[in-house]
């Protein structure tokens, strides 16, 4: 088990929202008491991008934690939720520390995703109270201003969707720090086991990068 005392009870009582999509968000997944440490123990990524847990040089805290975000508990309460059958999908887990300018533009996850999980290890920062690098589920792909919900990547707060068609997100342009796990089951088709044999290279050659 994670050191960090994970609030699926929270997840478990929280109700689905319907627009613009159907999500569930819920703040203070990970304790306010908890964040601030995990916070300290998160890797440093001094570039943008999603990095694989293989490929990263993980506290013991934070390896226990992506180690139970992938496990059967979180993945149970997900499936009876949303009503989906994935017992048999796999999971990808990445990591980033960083946002870049050409971050967040309007997108839909790739169909091979059947389910994005985010969790935000932020503390609170004036650019998020400026609705910079807040996460805005939109109501359409042409318009990040046309928005039915914004998620502040801070306090711990997780946000679930499970991919589809109108799965429309992106946020306002922000650089700098902005720590995200984000775990996807995956489908089982050609194109979801090609995303999965590029997460493991991806990890490999991240790793080597650091033994040298």
């Amino acid at each position: 088990m994670s050191q960090i005392a994970l609030q699926y009870e929270a997840l478990e009582r929280t109700p689905i929202s319907e627009a613009p999509f159907r999500h569930v968000v819920v703040p203070n997944f990970v304790r306010e008491e908890d964040l601030q440490a995990l916070i300290n123990l998160m890797p440093e990524m001094r570039s943008g991008g999603s990095f694989p847990p293989e490929g990263l040089r993980l506290h013991p805290v934070v390896k226990a934690l992506t180690k139970e975000l992938q496990g059967p508990r979180l993945k149970k309460i997900v499936a009876q939720k949303f009503g989906l059958d994935i017992e048999r999908a796999p999971s990808m887990l990445t990591l980033r520390g960083r946002t870049r300018e050409k971050d967040g533009r309007i997108h839909r996850d790739s169909e091979a995703k059947l389910v994005t999980i985010l969790l935000y290890l932020n503390p609170e920062s004036a650019a998020w109270s400026a609705q910079e690098g807040c996460l805005r589920l939109l109501n359409g792909p042409n318009d990040l201003e046309d928005y039915a919900v914004e998620v502040k990547p801070a306090h711990g707060t997780l946000l679930i969707f499970p991919n589809g068609p109108r799965t429309w997100h992106g946020h306002r342009q922000y650089v700098g720090p902005r720590y995200t796990i984000q775990l996807n089951y995956m489908a089982t088709n050609n194109k979801a086991r090609y995303e999965l044999r590029r997460h493991r290279l991806s990890a490999l050659l991240k790793r080597l990068s650091f033994a040298r």
